[in-house]
């Protein structure tokens, strides 16, 4: 099929390669000039693993391209996806103004009939506005609105793109989910189900999976909080009620918060979606609250060890929201390192893939290492914010050695605590006791 993607952010580029490594034609437009010449030059401006190869690929054989131009993407294609970013407004409802200045454009330029996909995560009705902006100067033939909500992880995207555990697109023409169903049937060959419902249905689909599962981390980090003053091991309880298959494995890790471009935004605007329709949606309001308390716990640890950490130095380990990407939105390490700042710290921190990005908040306010290892030089202690798989088996003596003293903070739970005992360290980590080695 003939494909265009309007906007070339995260879900845009990830989209759009995946698309055209089945085979079709797919044109990414966006008006950042800038980004578009990146492209064009074969350089990707964010970091996905997996993206690169399918990138190169599928530019080099001329199925996948990029424009300014939104006459040249309409022209182009049969179906044209709008992955354009919603952000959060002052009141928390996502902000639609793209999608639906976006909208407005396509109206003036479509001529044939083309089949309208609303990939961002857009609040309940979105589908029916956009359809209401194309029909101000369209004939309602010429096009028609679907809701296909993406579903993908940062760090396994393209994995998550190429092989969905389902796919769920809100259709209420036949001719479209015609269309739609021969797009997306080389994902699921292996039976995966693709799911077609409303397009209301599909949008709080979207919505309700987000919230669910930042609920569930949000319970864990309750469960694990109250292990500390009990005297639990919150392990423990994670491989406790993980093995009850109604609940499962999975979301389970305790930590310090969520972060990322999805889960704060989405649990807010389905919040303030349910303000709108004069529902009280407790859950949500109280899980916001213990998130946000959770990003700043770690550093409420390390200033309560010191008692006072003016002068200190923190090495940090990890600044990305999670491992396998170079996103920091919402990023508990960010959180951490501004109370640290303000408290009088001084921060020496590293990451294998967000510290440009870093650097563009603070620049020279903390000192980002080449390596791991480089932070610890004279530090009073680690803090581990990103559980990255470089970070689980380091050479421990070397940090004991390095660090003034030999104390870490561990928001991510990577080490065990008897291995910790054995090697001499004190060890605060999340819901579990501490190890204290006096």
């Amino acid at each position: 099929m003939k494909l265009a993607i309007i906007g070339t952010g995260y879900v845009g580029l990830v989209t759009g390669t995946c698309l055209a490594e089945t085979g079709n034609d797919v044109i990414c437009v966006d008006i950042d000039k800038n980004k578009i010449e990146q492209l064009n030059s074969g350089i990707i401006p964010i970091y996905e693993p997996g993206l690169k190869v399918l990138f190169e690929r599928n530019t080099k054989q001329g199925r996948l391209h990029f424009t300014t131009s939104l006459i040249e993407g309409v022209e182009h294609a049969e179906v044209i996806f709008l992955a354009l970013p919603t952000p959060p407004g002052e009141d928390g409802r996502a902000d639609l103004k793209y999608i639906l200045g976006v909208a407005k454009e396509l109206s003036t330029v479509i001529t044939s009939y083309k089949i309208i996909v609303d990939k961002s995560t857009v609040p309940v009705g979105t589908s029916q506005e956009v359809h209401n902006a194309l029909a101000e100067n369209l004939s309602e033939d010429l096009f028609d609105v679907v809701s296909n909500p993406e579903f993908l992880r940062e760090g396994v995207a393209v994995d998550d793109f190429l092989k969905p555990d389902r796919v769920v697109i809100g259709v209420s023409s036949e001719k479209a989910e015609v269309v739609m169903r021969k797009l997306y049937e080389p994902f699921v060959r292996q039976g995966n189900p693709i799911i077609f419902m409303d397009e209301r249905s599909a949008e709080m689909t979207k919505y309700a999976a987000n919230a669910f599962l930042a609920t569930k981390i949000t319970f864990m980090n309750e469960i694990a909080n109250l292990c500390e003053k009990v005297g639990a091991d919150v392990d423990m309880v994670r491989k406790g009620i993980g093995s009850d298959t109604r609940i499962g494995k999975r979301f389970l890790f305790p930590g310090i918060g969520y972060g990322g471009s999805c889960f704060p935004k989405d649990v807010q605007a389905l919040e303030r979606t349910a303000v709108e329709n004069d529902y009280n949606f407790k859950i949500l309001k109280a899980v916001m609250d213990v998130n946000e308390k959770q990003k700043y716990i770690l550093a409420d640890k390390i200033i309560s060890h010191f008692g006072n950490v003016e002068g200190k130095t923190i090495a940090l380990w990890g600044l990305a929201f999670k491992p396998n990407t170079d996103d920091i939105r919402e990023a508990p390490a960010l959180y951490i390192i501004d109370k640290l700042l303000e408290s009088g710290a001084h921060i020496k921190a590293y990451d294998p893939e967000a510290i440009p990005n870093v650097k563009k908040i603070y620049g020279d306010k903390i000192i980002y290492g080449k390596h791991q290892y480089e932070v610890l030089e004279n530090a009073d202690c680690l803090a581990i914010c990103t559980e990255w798989s470089v970070f689980r088996t380091p050479d421990i003596q070397k940090i004991k050695s390095q660090l003034k003293n030999a104390l870490i903070f561990d928001g991510r739970n990577l080490y065990d605590s008897n291995f910790m005992i054995e090697n001499g360290f004190q060890y605060h980590s999340i819901g579990r006791p501490k190890v204290k080695n006096d």
